[in-house]
């Protein structure tokens, strides 16, 4: 590595480094002044207020970079390469002999670099703080009841439904759980006072055991109720591990995806949704599909929006740093645009989910290459 690249990725990651910060900043002011009152009153119950907002926003911080990665790679290598052209720097390296896409390539690389930090950010540390960024300020420990939307076991065909889920203890609250015709013999409401969602475990499957249970009348004392050949609802009269007024519902569906969080998609790893895609339990749309192969196709967009924001700067020959950043904030905002109008085609079947996806890739692309000659130069 030579001085002058030492020298350009000092520049860009400075700049990202700054900006990064500083949106982060100004978010975690706006955010918490909002939620000031809600911060003051978690931390009488769980310790110090700069604890308590400290651990909120450190986790919603490397959340953020998820998000803005992509975008601020750009604004950096951006501002990096103006920067150099404001000094004549460019012009001295460009008279020395050394072709234009050397001298970027420190900074193209370190953009490159960043987009697979975010990629194993998203598929590695985002999927362990699941739990802790689907809270909000006003339940930072998960122990405020929220609403529960009813969600269909369509491998059992139960329609598992209840007034309120806690995160903390993955527990459903007033539990009413409707039976299918199959399963219906003693009645089709399976009424309990709580649900608790257990993983499965060796000789036992994953589901929710209700505590408490009320209705249907004789089901307890029967045995436990079948669908083909695989044991659905677990009684007490034939299950040892179960108490006189308990019974467990076998059921795929996890407790995230019960209680409707939208922290399960967005920060749940691609191998998580592929999983997720093909449990027989679960009917997801095609909002997850798109959102896989997003997953896969998110490292090259982040690389095709450098290479077009990069020729605009090293054609043009006003050098006015601020004129580069408004010309990269709008060449990003299309860039965004498309790429959600794409996946909104898609989730709505206008499209297919995959092609939805790759398609922002395959319109881009050629724009890039028939852009990049400044770059070849």
């Amino acid at each position: 590595m030579r001085r002058i690249d030492r020298y350009l990725l000092t520049q860009f990651v400075q700049v990202f480094l700054i900006c990064y910060v500083s949106l982060t900043g100004l978010y975690v002011v706006i955010d918490a002044f909002g939620n000031l009152d809600d911060f003051i009153s978690q931390a009488e119950q769980q310790g110090s207020l700069l604890e308590v907002v400290g651990r909120y926003y450190g986790y919603r911080s490397i959340a953020l970079f998820d998000r803005m990665s992509g975008i601020l790679a750009l604004i950096s290598a951006m501002f990096t390469v103006t920067w150099i052209q404001r000094h004549q720097e460019m012009t001295a390296l460009l008279a020395a002999g050394i072709p234009t896409f050397r001298i970027l390539a420190p900074v193209i690389a370190a953009a490159g670099s960043i987009s697979l930090v975010a990629s194993a950010n998203r598929e590695l540390v985002l999927p362990q703080m699941r739990q802790m960024l689907s809270m909000n300020a006003q339940d930072l420990a998960g122990s405020h009841g929220r609403d529960m939307q009813p969600r269909y076991d369509h491998q059992s065909e139960i329609l598992l439904r209840g007034k309120l889920t806690y995160a903390a203890q993955q527990r459903v609250k007033d539990v009413d759980f409707l039976l299918p015709f199959q399963l219906s013999q003693h009645g089709k409401h399976l009424v309990a006072e709580n649900a608790y969602y257990r993983p499965a475990q060796p000789g036992r499957p994953g589901g929710y055991l209700l505590v408490g249970v009320s209705k249907p009348s004789g089901l307890l004392t029967s045995p436990s109720l079948r669908l083909g050949e695989q044991t659905v609802v677990f009684t007490p009269h034939d299950t040892s591990w179960l108490k006189p007024n308990e019974c467990f519902v076998k059921s795929d569906v996890s407790f995230d995806t019960l209680a409707g969080s939208n922290a399960f998609r967005l920060y749940s790893s691609t191998a998580e949704l592929m999983r997720g895609l093909r449990n027989p339990s679960l009917d997801y749309g095609a909002d997850v599909r798109v959102a896989v192969h997003g997953r896969l196709v998110q490292p090259f967009l982040d690389v095709t929006l450098l290479f077009l924001g990069l020729p605009l700067v090293v054609s043009r020959s006003n050098r006015n740093v601020f004129l580069a950043i408004g010309l990269c904030i709008l060449l990003a905002l299309g860039f965004m645009v498309v790429i959600f109008a794409c996946q909104a085609m898609g989730s709505n079947y206008w499209v297919d989910p995959a092609l939805s996806a790759w398609l922002p890739l395959m319109l881009f692309v050629p724009i890039a290459v028939g852009m990049s000659d400044p770059l070849r130069q």
